[in-house]
């Protein structure tokens, strides 16, 4: 017996371990295998929804499974600490004599997996572990002296050179195996999960599967890859991929996105398009979890910044902007979004983790676990590497002033309000920049702005001037 570990992979398509462990078509059946861990959840800050949205596509999984003759088990952890020995116990019942599974490159997972590999080898049993997260292997894309990138750009450029060299194609769905005569486990409808926020999968919103993943990318693909750059940065619009939710579930993969960029938009250039750079963005992320491990411990990729900085503590300014009632409707609408769905648009989570820790000057990790409890694709390496860079002490070229202006990037994105009143009704009935002004939303029940913006914007620059 084989066994294969589910955890972020929930895809029978270009997953390695499944496919390496298929591939050796000898007559020993594949018994797959996923731990449910609420505890570890809640230590993680593991949104409500995304434990929801996962569990619905390993129901998914789990037929597409059945169809292999493949049966998943599903075992009951209470964290990772206990998943060895669950594991362990799984694998003697059933006389397995080898685990296989994809690399997770967060510290707490490198610790699971470390322990796990441990344990079974002191058992004689074999451990097979391979890389399905990203496209190129962390610690493999480094600089003339042979050092990690600490900058996007040249990062992103090394990138290409690498996939053009390697052209990483994807893998099949494996053969089906042989009859297995291991009762396949039943999977909860939904699990009771003591998260912090009961946020809600809504699954009209996202269907789970990863046949509904190739569907969006097929789509994105046709008709919006093209106009992405120009277009992705205009929140009322419908020009995003809507993939983010089952990448980091992994019901699709990094790989297969570009495969499918590749095939279905018809571009002779598609590995320029500006979607390619937000899939290698993705991968950065990732890298950096593995060359600098003390960011995984919530540390500052610039400590030197950070020691320098003072944040606030004032619970009423993160309250309102946790709530979307901070007077300013293009953070408002971003905040309300979220809390409706579960998901942001990008360029509003740039906007709202600027307005916290630039113009509120509240600590990056308050908002970075707000939004991992909140956000239906919450993935801890790019969740924190977008609140360093807002904070200016991640990984990062541009320096401290980068502040935005909330009004400003609502004239620049949406500019006749289109996105704040369908997130604020109450403004609907305003016209076109009247919605995001601050003093004519006053008027029509909502919130006077909580900042002087022009001051707060002098009191940050002051502040991060002192730490450089």
């Amino acid at each position: 017996m084989k066994l294969v570990w589910f955890r972020n992979d929930l895809r029978v398509r270009d997953n390695q371990a499944l496919y390496r462990a298929c591939e050796a078509f000898n007559g020993i059946p594949v018994v797959a295998v996923a731990v449910l861990t609420p505890a570890q959840w809640l230590m993680q800050d593991e949104a409500n929804s995304r434990v929801q949205f996962w569990l619905a596509n390993l129901r998914e999984l789990s037929k597409d499974l059945a169809a292999l003759n493949i049966p998943l088990k599903i075992l009951r952890a209470g964290s990772n600490n206990e998943v060895p020995d669950q594991l362990l116990a799984l694998a003697t019942r059933l006389n397995a004599e080898s685990i296989y599974f994809n690399h997770e490159y967060a510290e707490y997972e490198q610790r699971r997996d470390d322990a796990v590999q441990m344990l079974f080898q002191q058992h004689q049993l074999s451990v097979e572990a391979f890389h399905a997260d990203t496209i190129i292997t962390p610690g493999s894309v480094r600089n003339k002296q042979g050092q990690p990138f600490k900058v996007f750009t040249p990062f992103s450029r090394a990138w290409r050179v690498r996939f053009t060299d390697e052209w990483p194609e994807t893998l099949p769905m494996p053969a089906p195996q042989p009859l297995c005569t291991v009762q396949a486990d039943p999977i909860p409808d939904a699990l009771v999960y003591d998260a912090p926020v009961q946020s809600i999968w809504h699954d009209q919103l996202w269907p789970a599967g990863s046949e509904e993943a190739h569907q969006r990318l097929a789509l994105f693909a046709q008709s919006k890859a093209a106009e992405y750059k120009s277009r992705r940065d205009f929140p009322a619009m419908d020009a995003t991929s809507a993939l983010s939710p089952y990448l980091t579930v992994g019901a699709i993969s990094s790989r297969q996105c570009l495969s499918g960029l590749r095939a279905y938009s018809g571009d002779p250039e598609w590995l320029d398009n500006h979607w390619t750079s937000e899939l290698i963005w993705r991968e950065f992320y990732r890298h950096l979890l593995v060359d600098f491990p003390e960011m995984n411990r919530l540390l500052p990729f610039k400590p030197d910044v950070e020691s320098r900085l003072t944040w606030s503590s004032d619970d009423q300014l993160f309250d309102a902007w946790c709530r979307g009632e901070t007077g300013f409707a293009l953070v408002d609408a971003g905040m309300k979004q979220l809390l409706a769905t579960g998901w942001m648009h990008n360029r509003l989570r740039m906007v709202t983790a600027s307005f916290l820790t630039k113009l509120l000057r509240q600590d990056w990790r308050k908002g970075a676990r707000f939004f991992m409890q909140h956000l239906i694709d919450g993935d801890f390496a790019s969740n924190l590497g977008g609140w360093q860079w807002s904070a200016s002490v991640g990984a990062d070229a541009a320096p401290y002033f980068r502040i935005f202006s909330p009004m400003r990037q609502a004239e620049r994105f949406d500019a006749q309000g289109e996105y704040v009143a369908r997130w604020i009704p109450e403004l609907a009935s305003l016209n076109g920049v009247q919605r995001i002004d601050p003093m004519f939303g006053a008027g029509e029940g909502r919130p006077l702005p909580i900042i002087d913006y022009v001051h707060a914007r002098s009191q940050s620059l002051d502040d991060y001037n002192q730490a450089s």
